[in-house]
């Protein structure tokens, strides 16, 4: 089985989240792609967001529609903060037979350096590296270290050439908290019912 693992803040859970996992999940053959919403992601110290248990929610309802694409509460503890490599120790664990995808953006593939054992982060799964607004792949590329260029040219990381998703949670809940229209495909419609049913950003 091909399983792609998925981690983030989710805060909140948007399209930009959705549509290039699709992509990766069609193009890569990946059976299943688990979301992984972080109760305190380790690269966001100090940062507030909206309850764990609400991101969480919002997550299972944006991918309702999306049987192969599961959301699962691993990293939810709250006060513990999650490492991606206890993650994938955790899967390899439960999926012994499984080969494990890693999916992050060209930010986060920049920073890989910073994560906790990132080399057995590798070892353990192969890396998905999604475009971002302002993360295209040839300036990803450019930005990297000597480590990581010569890690992106293994083929254990694939760069996925999908079109960036120009939204952003930071804009969304600027929009939501004005009280201002969310434009029309950015977010699930039910996400933004319960959004606004809980007062998330307000």
């Amino acid at each position: 089985m091909k399983l792609g693992l998925f981690g983030g803040s989710f805060d909140p859970v948007h399209a930009g989240h959705v549509l290039p996992v699709r992509e990766a999940r069609d193009r890569l053959g990946l059976e299943r792609v688990i979301y992984l919403p972080t109760a305190q992601p380790p690269h966001k110290p100090g940062r507030q967001f909206a309850p764990a248990h609400a991101r969480y929610s919002m997550v299972e309802l944006a991918l309702l529609d999306e049987p192969d694409l599961q959301v699962s509460a691993l990293e939810l503890t709250p006060g513990r903060t999650a490492f991606t490599i206890d993650t994938l120790e955790h899967f390899q664990a439960e999926y012994p037979d499984a080969e494990l995808y890693l999916l992050l953006g060209g930010d986060s593939f920049a920073g890989l350096e910073g994560w906790k054992r990132w080399r057995d982060i590798v070892s353990l799964a192969k890396l998905v590296v999604l475009v971002r607004p302002g993360w295209e792949i040839e300036r990803t590329r450019r930005g990297l270290s000597e480590a990581l260029t010569g890690l992106a040219a293994d083929e254990r990381v694939h760069f996925l050439a999908n079109p960036a998703v120009e939204v952003s949670s930071t804009r969304l809940r600027e929009l939501i908290a004005a009280d201002e229209p969310v434009p029309v495909g950015d977010m699930s419609p039910r996400v933004l019912e319960y959004v606004r049913k809980y007062s998330l950003y307000r």
